[in-house]
């Protein structure tokens, strides 16, 4: 048995022992917990999120090293990936279309649990061994917790270190690259195609290393400039496909429902497998409580930990739940699913190539290629930061590099040893990330209602201003 084939065994089975009902029961059950209790308080104040975003309540002078614009843009750079492509792809192969049912549901608990970490991040921010302010599970777990809690600190970052390489993206990128480009011109055979894979990820470490050795300030810049224009290309892309076939559109959402709650699209009906199937999807791509969104949102030019909280509730809507369904829809109506043998990044593209007929195919590298390298450019972020926090800040650099290897690694390992290695790293990431926002919980709602307090006190007073100066108020 070859290195590699020994690496997905390990990694196969390792992903499927983490991701077992304790697991689900701390991400979902979480979830749960973080909305109830905070009686829904961030969720009726959505609307403010997305005010926040605008850059209304910019204050140049807080503390950080980014805006909450280029925090949220950064994250989506990393949520918005693979995961929403590839990643629905093989939901649908393993667990059926009713995965995406189970992938909602996290996605709306998962807004809960993004708002609770995303303001722990900003809440309890700590310094680095160089003096410089940072956030982050490791941090909000040592400042919020106490040292004592050290050992679980060091447990996430531990994981972190392998749960954000950039495995994925690059096995993807490269395989869309093979089968799409390399195979159809006879450049690589389905037989031998190491070397090809190879030259594709010598290419990524090439690219990635421009940007992510200028450390977080360019990854957001380059991050606030790509991120928009990869969502418009992909959503238009996807939207025809859904328009061309708009009249299908009730009754794959009637089998979406239907078979979350039966399985039959999967061998022996077993809806357990679908519901586990698309919650470790979902956490795959809004990674909600697996605590990478409050290592970026922990840069954030903020005060007010709560902003960070409200703008880090709005990506699972526009991860999950839309871009995830707009991606299995078009799978689901073009009939791919039930056609053809692929699997991953390449059914997605059989998709396009269906819907799109010509040019879909090199509409999806295009939108897989931006995918793919923003999403390694925030992912390097977070594994330095993780470097830092084991290593020291004066270190972390040397992170990079390690990086920058497992591109490669990635690009020539099989998808089946990624995606489990990196699930169930992300399945250890959790524990920490949920087990210190779960203790920490009521910090972030005496947090929130403070905020909001303050925000319908202000709000008064223009009000009561106007009314003194006009005699009428806004409602009059």
């Amino acid at each position: 048995m070859s290195f590699l084939e020994w690496f997905e065994l390990i990694a196969v089975t390792f992903a499927d022992t983490a991701w077992g009902m304790p697991l689900l029961a701390l991400l979902l059950g979480g979830g749960l917990f973080f909305l109830i209790y905070s009686r829904f308080l961030p969720y009726r104040h959505f609307g403010h999120g997305l005010e926040v975003l605008s850059g209304k309540y910019e204050d140049p002078n807080a503390p950080g090293d980014i805006t909450l614009f280029q925090a949220l843009s950064g994250a989506l750079a990393a949520t918005v990936g693979m995961g929403n492509i590839g990643g629905v792809a093989i939901a649908i192969t393993v667990g059926g279309p009713g995965a995406l049912f189970w992938m909602w549901m996290s996605a709306v608990v998962g807004m809960a649990t993004k708002f609770f970490t995303c303001t722990l991040s900003i809440l309890y921010r700590g310094k680095d061994s160089s003096g410089k302010i940072q956030g982050g599970p490791m941090y909000f777990i040592t400042e919020g917790l106490g040292k004592k809690w050290w050992p679980l600190a060091v447990f996430f970052s531990m994981a972190g270190l392998i749960g954000c390489a950039p495995m994925f993206q690059a096995n993807q990128l490269t395989q869309i690259i093979r089968d799409e480009v390399f195979l159809p011109l006879g450049a690589v055979t389905p037989e031998a195609h190491f070397w090809g894979d190879f030259f594709v990820g010598l290419l990524l470490v090439g690219l990635v290393s421009i940007v992510i050795l200028g450390g977080i300030k360019r990854i957001g810049q380059v991050a606030a400039y790509l991120v928009p224009v990869m969502v418009f290309v992909y959503v238009v892309s996807v939207l025809y496909i859904i328009f061309m076939n708009i009249t299908d559109v009730p009754y794959y959402l009637k089998l979406i429902v239907v078979d979350a709650f039966t399985g039959n699209a999967v061998a022996g009906g077993a809806v357990g497998v679908v519901m586990i199937t698309g919650i470790r999807r979902a956490a795959f791509s809004n990674e909600a409580g697996i605590g990478t969104e409050a290592l970026v949102h922990g840069a954030a030019r903020t005060n007010e930990p709560v902003r960070a909280g409200l703008v880090g509730m709005v990506e699972p809507v526009i991860d999950t739940i839309i871009i995830c369904s707009m991606t299995a829809l078009a799978i689901l109506m073009t009939g791919v699913w039930t056609t053809s043998d692929a699997d991953g990044v390449t059914l997605t593209a059989h998709a396009f190539g269906a819907g799109i007929p010509v040019i879909g195919v090199y509409l999806l590298i295009f939108c897989v290629f931006i995918f793919s390298i923003t999403t390694m450019f925030t992912y390097s972020y977070y594994g330095a930061k993780c470097f830092g926090f084991l290593f020291g800040a004066e270190n972390q650099h040397y992170y990079n590099y390690v990086y920058l290897f497992t591109i490669l690694l990635g690009s020539v390992a099989s998808i089946s040893a990624v995606i489990s290695l990196i699930d169930g790293m992300y399945a250890m990431m959790a524990i920490p990330t949920m087990t210190a926002t779960l203790l920490l919980s009521p910090k972030v709602y005496r947090a929130a209602k403070d905020y909001f307090r303050r925000m319908q006190e202000e709000k008064d007073k223009i009000e009561s201003f106007k009314k003194e100066k006009t005699g009428f108020s806004d409602d009059s």
